[in-house]
């Protein structure tokens, strides 16, 4: 898309006395990276990225402001001075960069974690906690003023570590929502009741911000759009609390995210959702503030987006965070005119929310270098002294990253792929509904290897013997995985295969239109993961009678650590899926399958036209173990050393090219 197609998006906006360069914000995000509850170069790689890709604002990851608030290992470490240095670093090198630096303040109040505070949450009322099973502590008017304190000094301390500003934390049912709403808010005293009293704690932190921190310190609030439960607050009730604030200037802008702990699954929106959600509080909230600028969040992937939305009048500022995570030159690539360039983001969640919600610091499937920008040199590439030619074998996401990274270093790349097309098993995954942003990507890594003049041999299967006529200075085998013979399940490790003797079609095929099943689809998913999920929805949308076998508790166990399992599942649901889960398939003859219940061991009849089985793939080495035996000199990555998910082929595709 040309330059000028993002001429709201590259208009400068004021922001207290600051020029914000461009309105692209890169959002809070808790990115888990503290060691000791300090900031660390990891961090400081992280958000400089971000800073030399282009970004007009960062709003760095959440500071709790009280030990009740720590939610994860990698937090910050609250109430304590000695963090200011370390953030220093952070700050220096964010506006070094030419962005405004913002560090966002939290308190989750009654939905804490006390696995890693060791301390009671604490809330208005001492409802139960949505984060876990745990109750929560009716805070006293002294615990309040207390958390109130708290919320100042780490102002004060965002202010002495060089941060332009704090954005105050009231979104996702948070402590500050907690008060403002009426189905958590139920005292009788002055903090409880009338709405100017279910305010006065997030006024009251913002007044005494900015009597602390001074003028010309800019103060944001993060709220989000809930619509869809009935005990949060509604668009009309947050535009009220909104104006409430905005008509004493206590904020400079507000930020519109979706979500909250009554769903979880819409704060980190993957593919499964629409684009632009938080758009459309952030329009109610732009035609009736009068004084702060208001921000949309919440999967807004693009700059396509970013300027939809300003052109729109919906927002005065756009934050894209994922977007930034997989691409940190996002801004200065539409800026360029170069979106065509931009790595787009899956909405995949799956090293973003997947890493975090096991408690590690974050990455990116399609960007390797999130989170080692301080090891790896950032999103940029060190031209290689000495060019080298460059031989790939397999046109996976491993031999593709390989290609294009050692090619962007200068060396001389040709990539040899024995099918007409790029992608290698990777590619079926984009066949899946609402799952065609991997086909996106695919193309995106086509359209880099021809600007890197790249030279990519199509249909050519290499055996050992042509690796050796190449001559190639350095030899990459990355030549993927496929699907493994028989039907091996987990829980019946006992048999190599599904006794009787049945004929088994697996996803890959499926997806592949290789096989051509009949009406009534058995799935046997032992993964728990799109490959069976994602081949169930594509069947049943096709009309298939389709039954969910799992030998796991629930349908899409893996996919609950991206936040896609519950979606997914209702999904499934519509079409008329039906689920059985902790069960195994004990028998299949090709007509009639015998489900074993994995609790109980009885057993019930299904009859079906085809058993599809979805399960890990086999390494595809057969070209390494030949290459050992000659004693030719090779480098395998990917699938090839063995079956994982994208994230670790890609990964060691960029690894391994960034050591040539």
């Amino acid at each position: 898309m040309p330059q000028q197609s993002f001429k709201r998006l590259f208009t400068p906006a004021a922001l207290r006395g600051r020029t914000l360069r461009n309105r692209i914000v890169f959002g809070a995000h808790t990115a888990n990276m503290a060691e000791e509850g300090l900031p660390t170069e990891r961090h400081v790689g992280y958000y400089a990225e971000r800073a030399i890709g282009g970004a007009g604002m960062i709003v760095v990851e959440p500071m709790p402001v009280h030990r009740a608030a720590v939610l994860t290992r990698g937090n910050f470490r609250p109430s304590d001075d000695s963090v200011i240095p370390h953030f220093r670093k952070i700050t220096e090198a964010i506006k070094g960069n030419g962005a405004v630096a913002i560090q966002q303040l939290y308190h989750v109040g009654q939905h804490a974690d006390s696995d890693n505070s060791f301390h009671a949450g604490w809330s208005p009322s001492g409802l139960p906690s949505y984060h876990d099973s745990d109750g929560s502590h009716r805070m006293t008017e002294t615990e309040i003023e207390e958390t109130i304190d708290g919320f100042v000094q780490a102002a004060r301390r965002c202010r002495e570590a060089g941060f332009d500003g704090v954005e105050v934390w009231a979104a996702y049912h948070s402590m500050l929502d907690q008060f403002w709403t009426p189905w958590s808010n139920r005292r009788d005293d002055r903090w409880g009741g009338s709405l100017e009293n279910r305010t006065r704690m997030s006024r009251e932190v913002m007044t005494r911000i900015r009597k602390v921190c001074g003028e010309d310190f800019i103060i944001g609030l993060a709220i989000n759009d809930e619509p869809e439960v009935e005990v949060a607050l509604g668009r009309e009730a947050l535009a009220e609390i909104i104006d409430l604030h905005d008509r004493d200037a206590l904020m400079d802008y507000v930020t519109c995210g979706s979500g909250s702990y009554f769903d979880f699954y819409k704060i980190m929106p993957t593919f499964l959702y629409p684009e632009k959600l938080g758009a459309d509080l952030a329009g109610v909230l732009k035609s009736t503030v009068r004084h702060a600028l208001i921000t949309a969040e919440s999967h807004i992937r693009t700059p396509e987006n970013a300027e939809s939305v300003l052109s729109e009048g919906r927002a005065d500022l756009v934050s894209i965070v994922r977007g930034q995570i997989a691409d940190p030159h996002l801004a200065s690539k539409a800026a360029a005119g170069r979106a065509q360039d931009i790595r787009g983001c899956l909405s995949c969640n799956q090293m973003c929310w997947g890493r975090r919600s096991r408690d590690y610091w974050i990455s990116c499937v399609i960007n390797p270098s999130a989170g080692r920008e301080w090891e790896w040199g950032g999103d940029r590439f060190t031209p290689t002294s000495q060019p080298k030619r460059i031989l790939v074998i397999g046109g996976g996401p491993a031999g593709m990253e390989a290609a294009r990274v050692a090619a962007e270093r200068g060396h001389r790349v040709v990539l040899v792929e024995a099918s007409d097309r790029l992608g290698g098993q990777f590619r079926l995954a984009g066949l899946q509904p609402r799952r065609a942003q991997v086909l996106d990507l695919i193309d995106w890594y086509q359209r880099q290897l021809a600007r890197l003049h790249v030279e990519v041999r199509y249909g050519q299967y290499v055996e050992a013997e042509d690796v050796e006529r190449e001559a190639a200075d350095h030899v990459i085998v990355a030549t993927g995985s496929l699907p493994p013979d028989g039907a091996f399940q987990r829980a019946l490790p006992q048999y190599d295969s599904i006794p009787g003797g049945g004929p088994v079609l697996s996803a890959e095929a499926v997806m592949a239109r290789e096989a051509r099943p009949g009406k009534r689809i058995l799935l046997l998913d032992d993964g728990g993961n799109w490959k069976g999920c994602g081949t169930a929805w594509r069947l049943a949308e096709d009309g298939h009678d389709v039954t969910l076998v799992t030998p796991d508790p629930l349908v899409g166990k893996e996919l609950q650590r991206m936040a896609a399992d519950a979606p997914l599942r209702r999904a499934l649901a519509r079409l008329g899926v039906r689920f059985v889960t902790e069960s195994a398939v004990s028998h299949w003859d090709g007509e009639t399958a015998r489900i074993a219940s994995l609790l109980t061991g009885a057993e019930h009849q299904v009859e079906a036209d085809a058993l599809v089985f979805a399960a890990t793939s086999m390494a595809a080495d057969s070209l390494s173990v030949e290459l050992e035996a000659r004693g030719t000199a090779f480098m395998a990555i990917g699938d090839c050393t063995a079956a994982r998910q994208a994230a670790y082929a890609i990964y060691d595709g960029r690894k391994i090219a960034l050591g040539l």
